[in-house]
């Protein structure tokens, strides 16, 4: 009886089971989204449309389903049901480059496949598919299959303005560019393109069939008026990355993408970027040209241009709206750190044109933090570029701006002067003359700041992608915009302010390339730890890797034991002969002024007997007469390559030859020659591990 009971137990939760699985397995994709409480916003409009609720009863379906936090993020005014559902049932596996939409006029919905580390992410339109929540499949009461993917945006479709009369249905590019005041676009224009195109008779490129991703500058972005004489065929076609359609959502960042400008003559490539203007605020999308190969009348270079409407889709692709045209260089660098702050909220649509008049600032853009600092030190940097007819920039980001140890200095005008100054290079300087500069040893170039220079450096990772870094002012930064091309020269967009230290002598060492072998020497001597010592002031007299080249031609044997285990000692000892400790760091300046005869400086050792003069700059390749430092050491006048490299617990000056003499290490009487072999030999791995880690 006991057996029985059991039996029928279990067989009830069985009948109950297959009775759940059986009800699940039926509901309808309806029921579904009213059942999941993250879709309920979607669920609402969905239940009042009566031609959506038609077609799950009796169609298949495609359904692409915003969540809840999507629509808090994007607040549409309106919501397109139908433009987020299509009448083919299609999983994940079996999406395709696009999908029509059950929208009037079947515009379409496109897919992008992209795959990184953590696996391969699918989009619509600019919406990411969350695929643990994708692929739930159904079948309705008239047998058809549905599919249903959960989303994290709402697709917007292109559409006409309320007051529109006309009756147009997927537009394609062309179309967009003919009824664009018709169009749901918000207050921007592109009337004066559209007259470019129209008269360069390039209409046929908008209207070509297929993917393609047009970038279409608006009618703010042909002031001053000379500029639309400059869109020509060529730069039209600069515009138009062909038979690919990148959203920015999906946009692979910083990679350059064909344009249709690219051809034997000309080479222009159009690669996208975002920029944070700060820790908690939103990125921004820019895209940029890069004219690699140019001609009389399109000159190499990048030019920037801010994306104020993105993700337009249009029947053929894909409209980027631009707030100037690329390709076209036609403002000095002055009128390009200004432009971004020009045109005021008609860029960023929250006013119709009329209501704001030409030239009105306006708080972004990718150097507005910049700009706004240039001009409350007094403006004077602006009257210097003004006046250079060859001229680069290395421009902080706004991000750069944010740091604290800026911070704290921004008030300072003097110092923000002088800071400044050291962006300024009386030349036009790109990558490719950098790189050419830079193949024999670290490109030396002078500043508009007095005898203050940057150290130019390219740092190829294993993957073969280059990274140009500037140091100056004992701050090392990354160009991470470069090449932005201007009439009188170049901006380089850094990631750090120059000038401002925000390392310790240590931290410094171990960074710059120049200085490895006194590190590496340091750090084998047990040498280095206090240069961390934020309480003290040093002021370090540092060799650079070429000056201890030398001593290695000078003296052999004293170079070689210096570098050897067992000579660590004396490594020390000189090392200590170069460091001054005291309640202040000297700068060069400071130590000319005290040293007209000759100075004895309190070293870590004992003391260290100097004179310095200024002179000529042999290295200064634009200024050769422009004064430069040396020191007067025992007997031997040392060139200083790079002076006042400052820290935030010190200065480090960069020479050209080691305070070092030959009898400085010696071999002690006592010492077996077994053991000085076996010294010998430690030392020649030793020379050879340096070696490799200064390649």
């Amino acid at each position: 009886m006991k057996m029985i009971r059991r039996l029928l137990a279990l067989w009830i939760v069985l009948i109950a089971a297959n009775l759940k699985s059986f009800v699940e397995g039926n509901q309808s994709l309806l029921d579904k989204i009213r059942d999941d409480p993250d879709l309920s916003q979607f669920y609402a409009y969905l239940e009042v449309n009566e031609v959506a609720k038609s077609a799950l009863q009796f169609r298949s379906v495609t359904l692409f389903v915003p969540t809840n936090q999507a629509f808090q993020r994007f607040m549409p005014n309106k919501t397109y049901v139908q433009y987020h559902m299509s009448t083919v049932a299609t999983t994940l596996e079996q999406l395709g480059p696009t999908i029509l939409s059950d929208l009037d006029g079947n515009p379409p919905l496109y897919v992008t496949k992209k795959r990184d580390q953590s696996g391969e992410h699918i989009y619509i339109n600019d919406a990411l598919i969350l695929k643990s929540r994708s692929n739930i499949q159904t079948v309705n009461q008239n047998g058809k299959k549905q599919v249903m993917h959960v989303i994290d945006g709402i697709l917007v479709p292109l559409t006409l303005n309320p007051s529109s009369s006309l009756d147009i249905y997927n537009p394609d590019a062309f179309q967009f560019l003919t009824h664009s005041d018709s169009l749901e676009i918000g207050p921007h224009r592109v009337r004066s393109y559209r007259q470019r195109v129209i008269m360069m008779k390039k209409e046929y490129v908008y209207q070509a069939v297929g993917g393609h991703t047009f970038l279409i500058p608006v009618e703010e972005g042909f002031k001053p008026s000379p500029r639309p004489d400059l869109i020509d065929r060529k730069v039209i076609d600069g515009h138009v990355i062909p038979n690919r359609v990148i959203f920015t959502t999906s946009a692979p960042l910083e990679t350059p993408q064909t344009t249709l400008a690219f051809e034997d003559n000309i080479k222009v490539s159009v690669s996208f970027f975002s920029q944070k203007e700060g820790p908690n605020a939103p990125a921004k999308m820019y895209v940029k040209s890069n004219t690699i190969l140019g001609d009389s009348k399109h000159s190499t270079g990048v030019v920037l241009a801010e994306i104020v409407k993105a993700n337009i889709p249009v029947k053929n692709g894909v409209v980027h709206l631009i707030h100037r045209p690329l390709m076209v260089v036609d403002t000095t660098v002055t009128q390009f750190l200004k432009s971004f702050k020009i045109y005021g909220d008609v860029i960023r649509g929250s006013e119709s044109p009329s209501a704001k008049p030409h030239g009105r600032e306006k708080d972004d853009g990718p150097l507005y933090k910049f700009y706004e600092i240039i001009m409350d030190s007094g403006g004077q940097f602006m009257e210097i570029i003004n006046n250079l007819t060859d001229v680069t920039i290395l421009a902080p980001s706004n991000a750069a701006w944010m740091d604290s140890t800026v911070y704290n200095v921004i008030g300072n005008k003097t110092k923000m002067k002088e800071i400044l100054n050291l962006h300024i290079i009386r030349d036009r300087l790109n990558i490719e003359k950098i790189r050419q500069r830079n193949q024999n040893a670290i490109a030396q170039v002078p500043t508009y700041a007095d005898r203050k220079y940057l150290y130019f450096n390219i740092i190829t990772n294993g993957d073969g992608n280059e990274t140009v870094t500037v140091e100056g002012g004992g701050v090392n930064a990354s160009i991470v915009q470069g090449d932005i091309a201007q009439t009188n020269g170049y901006i380089h967009i850094i990631d750090r302010v120059l000038g401002i230290p925000y390392t310790t002598v240590l931290g410094k060492l171990s960074t710059d390339p120049m200085m490895n072998a006194t590190y590496l020497l340091g750090e084998a001597a047990g040498f280095n730890e206090q240069l961390n010592d934020t309480t003290k002031r040093f002021t370090y007299f540092v060799a650079r890797d070429k000056a201890w080249k030398k001593t290695e031609t000078e003296f052999p044997s004293t170079h070689k034991k210096l570098f050897m285990r067992d000579y660590v000692y004396h490594a020390k000892a000189i090392l200590q002969r170069h460091l001054v400790i005291s309640d202040h760091a000297y700068t060069m300046g400071e130590l000319k002024h005290l040293t007209n005869d000759s100075m004895i400086l309190p070293t870590v050792r004992d003391t260290l007997k100097i004179r310095v003069r200024e002179d000529s700059n042999p290295d200064d390749f634009m200024n050769p007469d422009k004064l430069g430092y040396s020191i007067l050491w025992n007997n031997r006048w040392i060139s200083v390559y790079r002076p006042d490299v400052e820290c935030i617990n010190g200065i480090i000056h960069v020479i050209d030859h080691p305070f070092l003499e030959e009898k400085d290490v010696k071999v002690t009487s006592g010492t077996s020659d077994i053991q000085v072999a076996v010294n010998i030999l430690f030392g020649n791995f030793f020379m050879i591990l340096i070696a490799k880690l200064l390649l």
